[in-house]
């Protein structure tokens, strides 16, 4: 057991990576690769990108996760403890370890900024370092872009699908309870955030990130009352401007008993609106619409949860729904129809060469990049995956972000706010069709000319190799 005292003060929700394990969420292999690289001598720079295979299901992705990633290259470091562990498997020589006792990452990296839509094969980050420096880094990088980059994909959706007639409706993450643990549940409601959803029932990520916490009230308090008439009244009590939850028995009884206690309360009366979760609620809020305004209530807010997302939302809206705003959980939080990206972090260069892989249908483009997106007028048109060296019409996508293991300017933290408008202005460039809930035309991606002459000259020398060698 550990006492309280021993226990990082960071633990557990401040979102601050432990220096004391970060270096072990890793898969084995990184390890046994690198204690390969280290007994081969080989320490070359290499060059891996981050990138996403193929959209499945969605027209564009939103960048996110960037700021997790430097966090874990800047501190990334092997305690007395991890090495002990290490120890203990058996695999790893002693000089191995006593040389992972003084690692750290000195490499260089290039990202994009976190809000920016992306598409496939685009570099969203480019590690530039010794080849066992960036080689080690891979799982977590991963981890943790793949999964706010979903996550902020699908919110970005859910958020287009509340505002497509142009209003602007209060979204809030309401998902926390049956996401996939707390450490999804945290970066999650970060994730969403920076895609334009406005709160989060997660009051520890409401706390480590500074997004508006939001909530209602649960069945179970108005069940504990005898009667769901003083459940209001005791609620409205404490919280006077409170949402209240009116479907525990019947709804539109409900909505009756808060319509009461306004002509009880008079001019004291602030509640700020109603919460309908079960049923069919386009029909419920339409007759609860109706007995509010009788009621000379037409400011009291109707809002809507129950398994929602991006379709049921506009399914809801374009039956006329009279809904002011969204409480979306489990399938925003959870991405529920496309749960992971078919994400890929490869190297594509080491010494000076550039390498790929040539495996059907996972091939990779070689060598370090810029990407260039195009504009006409004020509407992005197309993207161009560049050699990093050339300069193209358009804006650059991939900034460095890290030199030397230290962040840079452009890799220095961010508001959540200064994201999320970033987030919003990138969107707000791309063609309409793409915010089509279905499958669009989709957005143009090309190589430049260098970039398709690298492409050949590398995989015909990758094949005359292997004729040359069969058994290479």
């Amino acid at each position: 057991m550990f006492s309280t005292d021993e226990l990082p003060m960071s633990a557990p929700f401040t979102d601050t990576l432990r220096t004391d394990t970060s270096a072990l969420y890793t898969d084995l292999y990184q390890l046994t690769m690198l204690q390969a690289y280290f007994r081969e001598e080989m320490t070359e720079e290499a060059v891996f990108d981050l990138f996403v295979r193929r959209l499945d299901g969605r027209n564009f992705l939103l960048a996110c996760g960037l700021e997790q990633a430097l966090e874990y290259l800047e501190t990334l470091s092997f305690s007395d403890r991890n090495l002990s562990y290490l120890r203990k498997q058996g695999t790893f020589a002693d000089d191995f370890l006593e040389w992972l006792g003084d690692f750290s990452f000195t490499g260089d990296v290039y990202a994009v900024s976190e809000g920016t839509p992306v598409f496939p094969d685009e570099p969203i980050l480019e590690v530039v370092a010794p080849i066992g420096q960036a080689q080690l880094a891979e799982t977590f990088l991963l981890n943790q872009m793949t999964f706010q980059t979903g996550i902020a994909s699908k919110a970005a959706r859910v958020r287009h699908a509340a505002d497509a007639d142009g209003s602007d409706r209060l979204v809030a993450d309401f998902g926390m309870r049956r996401l996939h643990g707390t450490d999804a549940a945290m970066k999650g409601a970060r994730a969403m955030y920076i895609a334009g959803i406005d709160a989060t029932s997660n009051v520890a990520a409401g706390e480590a990130y500074g997004i508006p916490v939001t909530g209602t009230m649960a069945h179970s308090y108005v069940e504990a009352h005898d009667r769901e008439r003083d459940a209001f009244r005791a609620f409205a009590d404490t919280y006077p401007e409170t949402i209240l939850l009116v479907d525990t028995y019947n709804t539109l009884d409900g909505v009756r008993k808060v319509i009461d206690l306004a002509e009880e309360r008079g001019e004291a009366f602030r509640v700020r609106g109603i919460r309908l979760d079960s049923g069919d609620l386009a029909a419920l809020a339409g007759d609860a619409r109706r007995l509010l305004d009788e009621a000379g209530l037409e400011d009291v807010m109707i809002f809507a949860s129950s398994g929602l997302d991006e379709t049921k939302i506009t399914d809801l809206l374009d039956r006329g729904a009279p809904i002011d705003g969204f409480g979306v959980g489990t399938k925003m939080g959870t991405s529920a129809d496309r749960p992971y990206l078919d994400s890929a972090y490869k190297l594509c260069g080491y010494a000076g060469r550039p390498r790929m892989k040539l495996s059907a249908e996972k091939s990779n483009l070689p060598g370090r990049k810029q990407v260039f997106r195009q504009y006409d007028g004020q509407t992005a048109v197309r993207d161009v995956i560049a050699t990093s060296d050339e300069t193209l019409d358009g804006t650059p996508l991939l900034d460095r972000v890290m030199a030397g293991g230290e962040r840079t300017d452009a890799g220095a933290s961010r508001p959540l706010d200064a994201l999320r408008e970033h987030a919003a202005a990138r969107v707000a460039e791309l063609p309409d069709r793409l915010a089509a809930l279905g499958e669009a035309e989709p957005f143009e991606v090309v190589r430049s000319e260098a970039m398709e002459q690298r492409l050949a000259s590398t995989r015909e020398h990758l094949q005359q190799e292997m004729t040359a060698d069969p058994a290479r």
